[in-house]
């Protein structure tokens, strides 16, 4: 029997592959990771009894990075990165193991499967599974085929089996225009993003933004908004007059006719023609025509046109409507949510879709009269070749999906059943009318066949007042002639909408990636998303972009990427090759970027006029340890200190506060610590901002503080104030916060672990003492007589707090409440205070005592 190794993309889709293809008859486990089920099953697989494993992975198993010291902004000068710099790939998230796990999985399989999404970016993670099973499966038979693509577009029992029965191969040539974007992202958006960064955070204190980022696709995104920004800014009004005429058909009814000259924008002229037009009694009609027309029924919903829809009338942002897509996709209840087609394939089963719906009671009777009349084929779109177009693939209730997930579903469906319903039919009545030499009209619409917009009501012709019965040469009596002074108004800000609607345009980002480049531009606060969801460009975001404009337009302009993506799309299709693209590509933004360091005076007189410089920026916190003058602590985002007389910055843990340590000084530079919060539910330690910054010893790395910091002697240190090993994470250690009673707590230096532990203490200390157990460091707790705890009115007491039973109830385990990951601490080993286990085998942090409340983990996640 052979065994057959299955992968899909997410976890949730391989149980609905598996559960589809074994009928449910299958065994279902966990995998090492914990992220990841294996789904087990026998069947038949081209003609051969077969023993299936149905697993998957969580997106991209791999990422490209540079290799370690070109990760280092400080010691690498970034126009490197554009050759000299080498890649590789590594673990898109080390903490799911994804490569050992689908090597356990793959041991002694004789075929693969891959059931990755069908888009490029599937394609390239399948062969990111391919290089990670391939050294550990069986090695094929001769000429045997051992590797094979699943091609599908829902999730529904016709699609995967039909997919299962069709069986392909991987893409190379698709998987390489991915490999080819990421690497030209990475070396041009990390090169460009380290220079400004560094060039400009270390001018100005008041950006607001902890990353002055470039991309590829991000930074002409912003460009549109900052192009209409600019265009509001340098709109001046005119003034206008229109001529206003109201007719009397019958005596208690008036009707507007609108000018055919429809405005001008001189007084006098505007006056004279209201003069000539006073003298006429009555309007004269000059004709009446009526015509038929049609309003087309929209074409089928592909992913630019629903992320559109989702911004403009649902109120979300692109990147939260897609995330809800692709989990109605997973779940079954759409077809995959990424397509450029607007076109059904000639056999797609429009019918079977529809009698899915037939059920719901917001459109059951539509769906009805539909299927017994008979539906009309949806109009012919652009057939990209990707996948068919977004279809609601089973019913669904509001009940069952909720909030926005039922809102988006709701609209994919209604589009669905307009595409195949009839054109909205209308009457449109114009009548002409003459009052002395001057020409107006009417226009009057009657529906006379509403079609779609019965299930799209927003189409919906509006209703009017309806026209008088008339005729060429009737007469009515004139109600009212006045001249109304209007203005020219700007345009508004662009919407995410509009956005959409011009990086598809200009080829800025694909379907998928469109969402993800808005939603950079709202983080790195260059755009603000206001009401009616109109992105704001800030203060960065202006200079940023005429900055480029003065320096080089093209790195700004969509022109440039455009063609970027044009190579990538021939890469895609077998056309052009990978490293001429690569190459040719990285030596043109290699040379535009030497020109815009060379070039970055410009820039920087846009930057002095709105930012201020950071030596007049932020207030006094703590003293230098080389001049003893104070430093200025800098808020605004990222959070420093800077020494003006030094001219020396310092770096500082993000996403909490800073205040002064106490007026205590570091015992290796004289430099006063701060102290780090992320709040009251949160984790705090104290810091040198020199030792920070500059690691005093081999086994420190950038970015310590005090509780990661091995001094001997130092009171602060992890030697002084280390208790023992993390209880979750490997690598943490457990340090008493002195700061924190009487409420005491200790905090893992790696994690957001927190141990809340001896609240109303007098005095909380770390013994030279260690445990005979677990060497975990003991602790000297000192109660006040009224408050204590501790058995026969005693006021002290030293143990282990892991193992002494007299501390078991006194101690809780929680999350700090972090505010956002900000922890980037090295993983080198501790000496000395610190290396307690912790943990012992049959010890007291036994997850089954309920009494132990650090082992049964009383967690809490803000």
């Amino acid at each position: 029997m052979r065994t057959v190794l299955m992968v899909a993309e997410k976890p949730s889709l391989a149980q609905s592959i598996a559960k589809i293809l074994s009928r449910g008859n299958m065994s279902s486990r966990k995998g090492l990771n914990g992220a990841c089920s294996v789904h087990e099953y026998t069947g038949s697989f081209i003609g051969q009894s077969a023993h299936f494993k149905m697993t998957s992975v969580c997106g991209h198993v791999m990422t490209l990075d540079f290799i370690g010291k070109y990760n280092s902004w400080d010691k690498v000068d970034p126009a490197e990165l554009f050759s000299k710099a080498p890649t590789e790939k590594k673990e898109a998230n080390p903490k799911l193991t994804m490569v050992k796990f689908l090597q356990v999985e793959g041991r002694g399989c004789d075929c693969i499967v891959l059931w990755l999404d069908c888009d490029k970016e599937g394609e390239n993670i399948c062969f990111e599974v391919l290089d990670a099973v391939l050294p550990v499966m069986n090695k094929p038979r001769g000429t045997e085929r051992t590797i094979y693509r699943a091609k599908f577009s829902s999730i529904t029992d016709t699609d995967i089996c039909n997919a299962m029965n069709h069986l392909g191969e991987p893409n190379r040539n698709e998987a390489l225009s991915v490999d080819a974007r990421q690497e030209l992202d990475l070396r041009i958006g990390c090169a460009f993003t380290r220079f400004q960064t560094k060039y400009f955070q270390g001018k100005y204190g008041n950006l607001d933004s902890s990353l002055i980022s470039f991309g590829p696709c991000q930074t002409p995104t912003l460009g549109f908004c900052v192009e209409r920004h600019d265009k509001i800014q340098s709109f001046k009004p005119e003034t206008y007059w229109v001529l206003q005429a109201k007719v009397n058909p019958e005596k208690e009814s008036s009707l507007t006719l609108d000018w055919d000259r429809v405005r001008v924008f001189d007084r006098e002229v505007a006056q004279m023609f209201l003069n000539i037009t006073k003298m006429a009694k009555e309007a004269k009609v000059e004709s009446v025509s009526k015509k038929e027309k049609v309003k087309q029924r929209p074409l089928a919903l592909n992913t630019v046109e629903m992320l559109r829809v989702a911004s403009a009338a649902l109120g979300m942002g692109p990147q939260h409507a897609m995330q809800i897509a692709e989990r109605l996709y997973t779940q079954g209840y759409i077809s995959y949510p990424r397509t450029e087609t607007t076109h059904y394939p000639e056999n797609f089963d429009l019918k079977g879709c529809l009698r899915q719906q037939a059920n719901n009671p917001y459109w059951a009777e539509t769906v009805k009269v539909l299927l017994s009349e008979g539906i009309n084929r949806p109009r012919k779109g652009h057939d990209a070749g990707d996948h068919p177009p977004i279809t609601p693939m089973r019913a669904a209730t509001e009940a069952e999906l909720g909030g926005d997930g039922w809102r988006l579903y709701e609209y994919i469906t209604r589009h669905f059943i307009a595409t195949v319903s009839a054109d909205c039919k209308y009457l449109q009545t114009t009548i002409s009318f003459s009052i002395g030499p001057e020409r107006f009209t009417c226009v009057g619409k009657v529906v006379t066949s509403p079609g779609f917009t019965e299930i799209m009501p927003w189409h919906s012709i509006p209703l009017e007042e309806s026209l008088p019965h008339c005729e060429k040469g009737d007469l009515f009596p004139i109600g009212e002639i006045k001249l109304l002074e209007k203005q020219t108004n700007p345009p508004d800000y662009l919407t995410e909408a509009e956005l959409i609607t011009l990086m598809e345009k200009h080829g800025i980002g694909t379907d998928a990636s469109i969402p993800v480049h808005i939603n950079n531009i709202c983080q790195r606060n260059y755009v603000t998303v206001e009401s009616g969801r109109r992105l704001k460009p800030t203060n960065l975001g202006i200079v940023l972009v005429h900055g480029y404009y003065k320096i080089d337009a093209e790195l700004v302009l969509p022109t440039i990427r455009s063609a970027v993506e044009k190579q990538l799309n021939l890469i895609a299709l077998g056309k052009a090759n990978y490293h001429q693209v690569l190459e040719h590509t990285l030596d043109i933004f290699k040379r535009k970027f030497h020109y815009f360091v060379d070039s970055i005076a410009g820039m920087d007189e846009l930057m002095e006029v709105s930012f201020s410089p950071l030596a007049a920026t932020g207030k006094p916190l703590s003293r230098c340890g080389k001049c003893h003058r104070f430093m200025k602590y800098i808020q605004a985002k990222p959070s420093r200190l800077h020494c003006s007389h030094c001219d020396d910055t310092y770096s500082l843990p993000q996403n909490g506060t800073i205040k002064l340590y106490k007026e205590l000084r570091c015992p290796l530079d004289d430099f006063e610590l701060v102290l780090w919060s992320s709040g009251s539910r949160g984790k705090s330690y104290p810091l040198c901002p020199y030792c920070y910054n500059h690691p005093p010893f081999r086994d420190m790395k950038k970015g310590m503080g005090c509780n990661e910091c091995t001094h001997p002697t130092c009171q602060h240190s992890l030697s002084m104030l280390g208790i023992g090993q993390c209880v979750e994470c490997e690598n943490g250690v457990l340090v008493l916060d002195s700061t924190s009673g009487p409420k005491w707590k200790m905090a893992c230096n790696k994690c957001n672990v927190v141990v809340h532990f001896f609240e109303n203490a007098h005095k909380v200390r770390v013994s030279p003492e260690t445990c005979d157990l677990c060497e975990a460091a003991l602790v000297d707790v000192d109660f006040n007589k009224a408050k204590s705890p501790l058995p026969g009115d005693e006021t002290q007491h030293s143990g282990c707090v892991f193992c002494d039973p007299v501390f078991q109830d006194l101690v809780e385990l929680k999350h700090a409440a972090m505010r956002h990951p900000m922890h980037r601490g090295g993983q080198g080993k501790r000496q000395g205070r610190g290396r307690g286990k912790g943990r012992r085998p049959g010890g007291r942090l036994n997850p089954k005592k309920p009494k132990d409340k650090m082992a049964a983990l009383a967690a809490y996640f803000v």
